[in-house]
Parts: C-alpha cells; structure tokens; sequence
C-alpha cells in the first residue's frame, strides 16, 4: 500500500494514536497509518468534517461501528478503536501490510484459477463471520481487500456511508463501485447477504480476467449493464465460470449463499492445487446446478465444460445410456458384446460414460497369459532353456568320456601280455622257436 507524507491541514494525534503517514482519501475521509503506544500499528480513518455535521451520517455511523465490533473473523481487519463523539468521528482497525487485490491485478495481470479460487474461498469465509454479525458490506471490490502474507483481508466493511462523486451515491444508501453494485442496490431495494455475493462474484471475475464483468463506461452506463445485461466472463476458467455466474444472478434468490460459496470455493481451490483441473461435479453437487430457481434452466442450457472446450453429455441423454447409438465410430453393430482391445491412447483419455464411472480403470497395456498363469517369454522360460541347455552338454561330456575309456583298454591288452582269446594260438606259433641245439 503506497504511502505519503503527511499534509500541513492533516492531524498529528488523533485520540491515543500518533499519525506517520497518510495511506489514501476516499468518499468518507482520509487514512491514516498511525500507531498506540505499545507500537502497535493501525489503520485510522478521520470522518469529512461535512459529514461529521450530518446527524443522520452519524447516527447510523454508530450503529455501523457498533456491529463492527461484534465481527470476529481472521478474514477482515479487526476494529480496534473509535470515537463516535469527537468533532469528527473517527476509527481504527488493524492495519494489514500488503497490496490490494486491484493493484496486485493491475501489475501481474490475471491471477491462475486455484490462486483466486484460494483468495475467493477466504473471502467468503470472512463474509460469512460478517453477516453472521449482522453487518452487510455493501461495498466489496479489489480496491477493498488486501492482500496480506497471512492471507487475504477485507477491509471498509459495512462503514461506508457517503455522498457525491460517480462511484458514491447519497447518504442514507450504500456506498459502491458501479462495476461491482449489486442490482438491488442500483434499484434502491433493500441489501441482504446476497449483496455481497454479487461483489464477490464480480471481484473474483476481475482476479480472472483483470477486467471487469461489465466493462467500462460512465456511471450510468456501467449501472444500466448492472441491472439488464449479462456479465461477460470470457477469460474465467472454466473451473470457475459457472459459480461465477450464479454469483452474478439478478436476482437475489437465485444467488449461491456466503456458505455454499465458501465450501464450493474450497472445492474448486484443492483441485486446482492438484492439476485436476474441472472435474465432472459442476457448481450445486454431482449434475452441476446452482441451487435455487435457475436450477432448472440451467439443467437445460448449460452442460459441464470440459478441458478443450467439449462439452459432456448430460445424464439421462441418449449419448449418456449405456448401448445407445449403433456403435458410434468404433464400427460395431448395437447390442453385439464385443470385447474391447486394449490399445494404448495418445493425448487425454474421453470422460467415461456414465454407467462406468464406479469401475476400476482399466491398463492400458494387457498380457496375454498361459494356463498355468505365467506370462509366456518371461523368466521361466528363459531358467528353462538354461537348464536344457546344460543338461545336453553335460550328457555329451559323459558319452565322450565313456567312449574314450573303452577305446583306450583296447591297446593296453594287446601289448601287456595277459592271455586273451588268441593265446593258444600264438603259444604255437611260437613253439618251433624252443629247438634244441641239434635244431631239432
């Protein structure tokens, strides 16, 4: 938050507070950071001395602060001090460093989906402690809320009373930006919660696209699109398009609650954070309706948005029954049970139909396997050649062994001797050689 030097007309001390710096001006009167005596630093707003002279402004004034102080909420800037008896009223709330939403869109551009899902789940949890206190905003836009290290905070809430200026309507009426004014408001009616849901529907689609839902123009401009055109969300993701613009219904009734807005927001923020992006539960429950009387309608003019811009079948459509259609593109006929072949699948998988979402996902990759349960080619089979292998190898050892033992006895018995089946017949042959001296 930019600050500035303080002015010569500006007040130094303002009741226990001790000025330094000036943080901004608007409808009701200037900003101060200033700090107690303990250090502690506050946000202090010095009431328009011609406001201060108006008993109407002061006397609701005071019942403003007085329901301020029953807010308890780690979303909103607590209300620390104020003086509704002073020449000019004042009041303190807790001073939260950090950039507003708006400056922070305006110098990095759109936030990612689960960013501002994250802030918007935060924001309705911090509306939800102030309408639970009997206070109505009435004045909730970027500019309105900080966005601080412990997270986002909401600020002017409810004490926005003012005259004059485009963006401001008279006293007695709430204080707003036409951009994010709710119908009600333009139109004079009374302000409910759902007030607020508007702005915050209107605030969030700012974060998105950093435009906002409804242009830009004049005051009178920008009011008429308020209250009879339909907002422009293109740039909103589509995770969060359709609350969105249940946020900006025309009608009050038809408006998400502050709690719904907060559960569904908290939704939407955890599976942003984990990639998933939309899921098939739209806004309302698992067929993507807003509660309410545009229930109906909706079921009949919207289908979930899926990520490419497909959109799904609805359930109960024909394209949505199991066995519909006559094969489609697969080329099968009808009502044939043909088991489908596994086959591996380039870039996103088709949302599954209806009738199969509580199955098990199946592989994309199947083995065919044997009777016996292994799969063919795999370990086993290789153990079994190894050992095959071996066997043969050491059955050709051992007959190659035996056949070189048996012809090696051969030669050892025909050169040692030993009689054999010939014997007789040598000894014979041999005897003519035993002759006597006489050679006979």
């Amino acid at each position: 938050m930019a600050m500035m030097r303080l002015r010569r007309e500006d007040p130094r001390v303002v009741g226990s507070f001790r000025l330094h710096r000036r943080l901004g001006a608007g409808g009701m009167g200037v900003v101060y950071l200033g700090s107690d005596r303990r250090g502690q630093r506050v946000a202090l707003k010095v009431i328009r001395p011609d406001l201060a002279e108006d008993r109407e402004f002061r006397s609701r004034f005071a019942r403003e602060v007085s329901a301020a102080r029953r807010i308890r909420g780690g979303c909103t800037a607590r209300l620390v001090a104020a003086d509704l008896e002073a020449d000019r009223p004042w009041f303190a709330t807790q001073y939260v460093p950090g950039p507003s939403l708006h400056d922070k869109v305006n110098e990095e551009g759109p936030l990612p989906a689960a960013h501002v899902a994250s802030i918007g789940s935060a924001l309705a949890e911090g509306l939800l402690a102030v309408h639970e206190a009997g206070v109505v905003h009435r004045d909730l836009k970027p500019s309105n809320i900080l966005l601080s290290p412990k997270g986002p905070r909401i600020i002017d809430f409810g004490i926005a009373w003012a005259t004059g200026a485009s963006t401001l309507t008279h006293v007695g009426t709430a204080v707003g930006s036409p951009g994010f004014l709710a119908p009600e408001q333009v139109r004079g009616a009374a302000v409910t919660p759902a007030t607020d849901v508007f702005a915050l529907g209107a605030t969030l689609a700012y974060a998105c696209t950093a435009d906002s839902p409804f242009g830009h123009g004049s005051s009178e401009v920008m009011l008429y699109r308020v209250v009879h055109e339909e907002p422009q969300l293109l740039g909103v993701p589509d995770a969060l398009a359709p609350l969105l613009h249940a946020c900006l219904a025309k009608d009050p009734e038809d408006r998400p609650s502050t709690l719904q807005l907060s559960l569904r927001l908290k939704e939407i923020a955890a599976r942003e954070a984990h990639g998933h992006g939309p899921g098939a539960a739209g806004y309302g429950g698992a067929q993507g309706r807003p509660p309410g009387r545009r229930a109906e309608s909706h079921a009949d003019q919207n289908t979930e948005r899926r990520p490419g811009g497909t959109p799904a079948p609805r359930s109960g459509s024909p394209a949505a029954r199991p066995g519909a259609g006559t094969g489609g593109g697969s080329g099968r006929p009808a009502g044939r049970n043909t088991p489908a072949r596994p086959a591996q699948r380039r870039g996103p998988r088709p949302p599954a139909r209806p009738d199969r979402q509580d199955r098990p996902a199946r592989p994309v990759h199947t083995v065919r396997t044997s009777p016996n349960g292994r799969r063919p080619g795999g370990p086993d089979r290789r153990l079994l050649r190894q050992r095959l292998t071996v066997f043969v190898v050491v059955t050709l050892l051992v007959a190659l062994g035996i056949a070189a033992a048996q012809g090696c006895q051969g030669p050892a018995n025909g050169l040692g001797g030993a009689p054999g089946p010939t014997g007789p017949s040598v000894s014979a042959a041999a005897a003519p050689a035993e002759t006597g001296p006489d050679g006979r």
